[in-house]
C-alpha cells in the first residue's frame, strides 16, 4: 500500500503518489522581495537584497531529477504580452534561461520526469507466453511553488559583501548610533574653513590628494571632521568615514579601518560593489592581511576596476586615537604607497594632533601629495557658539532662570570667556557642559568659572587646566576623589558599582563622589552607548582626551595628578586584595578579577 505523505517548507508542498507536473508562477513584486534558493545547484538562485536582509531558502526536489519546462509572459495590466519558446528537453533546473525572462510576471511550467524505478523481469513462459514485467513502484513526487514572490538575483561575489559587513565597524561611520549625537560646527562657525575644505574636494590636484587637518586636542577637528561629512553626503561624495577613539573596542585600533572603508565604498556604487565583494569571497583572508595589502585588494584595485568619473572623499578622524605609534605610521604609509601608483577617483582626508611621529610621515613618505591645514584659532567662532548655547540654557531652565533676565550673561562675561578660550572649542563646550547641569543652578555654576584664578598666558591651554582645576576643586572629598580619577586614569573598564567594591566604598559612593563631574566625564550602558542616568552597571567615559593629558601630567595638574606614588601603591594595593578575595560574584569575575 503507498504512502501519503504531504508536507510544506517555505512555500512548497510535497505529496507522494501525486501526477509527476508541477507549475511555478514567479512574480516580481518591488513591494514585497523574497528570495528563493535551490540548496544543491548553488548561485543562480541565490543572492542578497540591497537593504541586507538575508534570503529565505526554500527546499527542493531530489538532485536527480529533471524536468521539461516552458516559459511565458503573462498579459499586463497594460495589455503587452510577450513569450519566450518552449523547450522541451530535459535538464537541470539551476540551467534555466532565468536571464532570458522578460521583467514582470513571470510563468514558468515544469513538467517533472521523476521516474519510479526500473519495472521487474517478465514471467518465464511456460507452455506459453510469459507474463508481463513489474511495474516501477518508486516514488513519484509532486511540488509546486504557491503564491511565491520570487525575485532571481545573480549572486557572484554577494557572500563576500556580507563576510565584509561582519569585519566592518559601523560605530565608526559619522552617522552611527553610537556616536550620537556628533559634535559638529555650530551653523555659523568655521565657515570659512569648511568652504576651503569643500573647494579642496572638487580639486583633486596631484599635489594634494590627500589633506591633513591638524591641531591640538580640543581644537575642534572632529567637529570640522564631521560638518565636513556631513556636506560630502549632501553631495553624493562621500566615499567612507571611519572616526578613531582611543581605547574603544573596534574603534581604537586597526584592524578593522580599511574593511569598514571597502564596506562603505560597496554600498556606495554597484560596480564597486561587485569588485569589491568578488574581492572577499575569492579570499576571505584578505581581512586578516597586512594594512597594506588591504588598502592595496580591497580598495586600490577595484576602484582601479571601477573607475567613476566622480571623485569621492574618504575621511580618518582621529589618527593618533589609534592604538600604537607605529601602526599610525603604517596607515599614513599604504595611503602613500597606493596614491604614488597612479591617479585614484578618491582623495584621504586625515585629522590627527600634529604629534611628531605623524609628522614625520606628512614631511617624507606623504611629501608632495599632500596639503596641511592648522586650525586656527577662532576666537569670533566661539563668540557666536557661546551665546547661542547660553541663550538655549536661559529657556531650558525655566524654573531656575525664571527671575534671570535676558540676555544672560552680559556681553562683558562673554568677552572673558572668548577671551580665556584662547580660540579653541574644548574650553568653550567644557563651559556649557559645566554650567548645563540640571543638578545645579546656571548662575551658580557660572559664578565658579568666572571666580577662578587668572591663568599664566604662557601655554595656549592654561585657560583649560585652569578650567579643569577649577571644576576638579568643585567636588568635595579630595582624596576619595583622586582615587576614583586614578581607577579612571588607568582605564580600568570596570562598572561603577564595582568600583565601590574595588576601593572598598559603600554602594553609590563613587557616584555620589562624580556628580559634579558631568562636564568632564560621562557614563555608558552595556552595550556601549551613552546615558544620563548613571546607574551602577554603568561605566565610566571621558568627555574628551585632553581631560586625561591634563590628569597624568604634573606640570598640568597640580594637586590633582594621579601618577604620583602614593596613589599608584593604593591602587595596586587595592587591586592586589581584590585578587585575594573569593568572590562569589561572576559579574565581577567576568570583568578581570578572578576570585581564589
Amino acid at each position: 500500500m503507498s504512502n501519503m505523505v504531504s508536507s510544506r517548507y517555505n512555500g512548497f508542498s510535497f505529496d507522494d503518489n501525486a501526477e509527476a507536473t508541477a507549475e511555478a508562477t514567479v512574480e516580481q513584486d518591488r513591494d514585497l522581495p523574497e528570495f528563493f534558493s535551490a540548496p544543491g545547484q548553488g548561485h543562480p538562485f541565490s543572492g542578497v537584497e540591497r537593504n541586507g536582509r538575508r534570503a529565505r531558502a526554500a527546499r527542493t526536489a531530489p538532485y536527480h531529477s529533471r524536468r521539461s519546462y516552458s516559459s511565458h509572459e503573462p498579459s499586463s495590466s497594460t495589455g503587452l504580452s510577450a513569450s519566450l519558446p518552449s523547450f522541451s528537453h530535459s535538464v537541470p533546473i539551476h540551467h534555466l534561461p532565468w536571464d532570458e525572462l522578460p521583467h514582470g510576471r513571470r510563468a514558468v511550467n515544469f513538467n517533472n520526469h521523476i521516474y519510479g524505478g526500473t519495472g521487474g523481469n517478465g514471467g518465464t513462459g511456460v507452455w506459453g507466453q510469459g507474463g508481463d514485467g513489474g511495474a516501477g513502484e518508486g516514488p513519484i513526487v509532486n511540488y509546486y511553488i504557491d503564491e511565491g514572490n520570487i525575485n532571481h538575483i545573480h549572486c557572484r561575489g554577494e557572500q563576500g559583501l556580507y563576510i565584509l559587513r561582519q569585519a566592518a565597524a559601523s560605530d565608526a561611520f559619522h552617522d552611527s548610533a553610537e556616536r550620537y549625537p556628533q559634535p559638529k560646527c555650530h551653523p555659523e562657525t568655521r565657515t570659512e574653513m569648511l568652504k576651503d575644505l569643500m573647494k579642496w574636494t572638487s580639486g583633486n590636484r596631484s599635489d594634494s590628494r590627500v589633506l591633513w587637518l591638524h591641531g591640538p586636542a580640543g581644537a575642534g577637528k572632529s567637529a570640522i571632521a564631521q560638518s565636513l561629512c556631513q556636506k560630502l553626503e549632501a553631495e553624493g561624495r562621500l566615499g567612507a568615514s571611519f572616526f578613531f577613539k582611543r581605547g574603544h573596542p573596534s574603534r581604537g585600533h586597526s584592524q578593522k579601518l580599511f574593511p569598514t572603508i571597502a564596506y562603505q565604498l560597496a554600498l556606495l556604487l554597484p560596480e564597486l560593489n561587485h569588485a569589491i565583494s568578488q574581492v572577499v569571497e575569492e579570499n576571505p583572508s584578505i581581512l586578516d592581511r597586512s594594512l597594506s595589502t588591504q588598502l592595496r585588494k580591497l580598495i586600490l584595485e577595484p576602484c582601479r576596476q571601477s573607475y567613476h568619473s566622480s571623485t569621492f572623499v574618504i575621511i580618518i578622524d582621529g589618527l593618533d586615537e589609534c592604538q600604537g605609534l607605529n601602526i599610525q605610521q603604517e596607515i599614513l604609509r599604504s595611503i602613500g604607497n597606493v596614491l604614488d601608483r597612479g591617479p585614484l577617483p578618491v582623495q584621504f582626508f586625515v585629522a590627527s594632533r600634529p604629534e611628531p611621529h605623524i609628522c614625520e610621515m606628512f614631511t617624507a613618505v606623504l611629501k608632495g601629495i599632500h596639503r596641511p591645514v592648522n586650525i586656527q584659532q577662532s576666537f569670533e567662532d566661539v563668540r557666536r557658539y557661546l551665546k547661542d548655547e547660553f541663550g538655549r540654557i536661559h529657556q531650558e531652565h525655566q524654573e531656575t532662570m525664571a527671575t534671570i533676565p535676558g540676555p544672560w550673561p552680559s556681553w562683558g562675561t562673554i568677552d572673558r570667556l572668548v577671551h580665556s578660550s584662547s580660540g579653541y572649542f574644548i574650553y568653550a563646550s567644557t563651559v556649557i557642559k559645566f554650567i548645563d547641569d540640571k543638578d545645579f543652578r546656571p548662575p551658580e555654576r557660572l559664578q565658579v568659572i568666572l571666580g577662578m584664578k587668572k591663568p599664566d598666558s604662557g601655554s595656549p591651554f592654561a585657560a583649560l587646566d585652569a578650567l579643569y582645576t577649577q571644576i576638579l576643586c568643585a567636588v568635595p572629598r579630595r582624596p576619595l576623589l583622586l582615587k576614583i580619577l586614578a581607577v579612571i586614569a588607568a582605564k580600568i573598564q570596570l562598572p561603577i558599582g564595582y568600583i565601590d567594591q574595588l576601593l572598598e566604598l559603600e554602594p553609590g559612593e563613587v557616584q555620589l563622589t562624580l556628580r559634579g563631574l558631568r562636564s568632564v566625564i560621562g557614563a555608558k550602558k552595556e552595550d556601549g552607548s551613552e546615558c544620563n542616568d548613571w546607574s551602577l552597571e554603568s561605566k565610566i567615559i571621558v568627555h574628551h582626551a585632553s581631560f586625561l593629558d591634563f590628569l597624568q601630567d604634573p606640570a598640568r595638574a597640580g594637586t590633582f595628578y594621579v601618577g604620583n606614588s602614593s596613589l599608584r601603591t593604593d591602587l595596586s594595593r587595592h587591586i592586589l586584595k581584590t585578587l585575594s578575595y573569593s568572590y562569589n560574584n561572576p559579574s565581577l569575575n567576568r570583568h578581570g578579577f578572578v576570585g581564589q
